[in-house]
């Protein structure tokens, strides 16, 4: 074949494409097992570090084993339903008014996880907040994102934004609040709050949203657990 021909290339071309295109799945389905055992992995260490407990990813299998006691599904309505909680995706789930918690035992106190899901500046958001045993004191929180601007709304993911929910509650006089997001400086009347990130608004706003939206699918799990 005259390789100088319009067709040799083409073929040429075709051919290297589907060469190209079979390596790089043969190479994606054999890396699909590390990757979601490390998705897992980065998963428990989120968890964890929403009770305080900082995990490296060759021992947050087993530390979560540890801490972790149960993990189940719960409607609106609060109840259990069927269903795998750690594998839940979060934004599906959600929209089917299933939500995941995970309960842990840290220093012999019951601590309850519930999954934070929602969009910020440019892309989702989500984190874990744990509740003590009176289902309305925060414990702690974590806190994630897919692409929050660098040194502005990324600030979220710092222990020195996360850290201030702690002793926060969630319900006032048995009515559910949630937790504002406020600008440094501010305060918001009738509710917990924390500070905001600095240049950060949008961001802090929608972790404001985030965890309103998110815990208020959680608020009948919590007061019926109160009765």
């Amino acid at each position: 074949m005259n390789r100088d021909s319009n067709v040799y290339t083409i073929i040429y071309a075709s051919v290297m494409v589907v060469l190209v295109a079979v390596v790089l799945a043969f190479t994606s389905e054999s890396l699909r097992s590390f990757q979601k055992k490390n998705e897992d992995n980065d998963k428990r260490q989120q968890i964890l570090r929403s009770i305080n407990i900082q995990a490296t990813p060759d021992k947050a299998e087993t530390t979560y084993a540890e801490l972790i006691n149960e993990a189940f599904l719960v409607n609106e309505k609060g109840e259990k339903i069927e269903g795998d909680a750690f594998a839940a995706d979060a934004s599906k789930s959600f929209a089917e008014h299933k939500y995941p918690v995970f309960i842990a035992n840290v220093n012999g106190k019951t601590k309850y996880i519930m999954v934070l899901q929602g969009t910020g500046l440019w892309g989702p958001l989500w984190g874990y907040i744990a509740l003590d045993d009176d289902k309305n004191t925060v414990f702690g929180a974590d806190f994630s994102h897919a692409g929050e601007t660098p040194g502005l709304g990324a600030e979220i993911t710092t222990h020195i934004f996360s850290s201030q929910f702690a002793g926060k509650k969630i319900f006032q006089n048995g009515e559910f609040k949630s937790i504002a997001i406020v600008k440094p400086g501010k305060s918001a009347i009738g509710q917990d709050y924390v500070d905001g990130i600095s240049g950060g608004t949008i961001t802090s706003q929608s972790v404001d949203k985030m965890i309103f939206d998110s815990l208020n699918g959680y608020a009948k799990f919590l007061t019926s657990q109160n009765q």
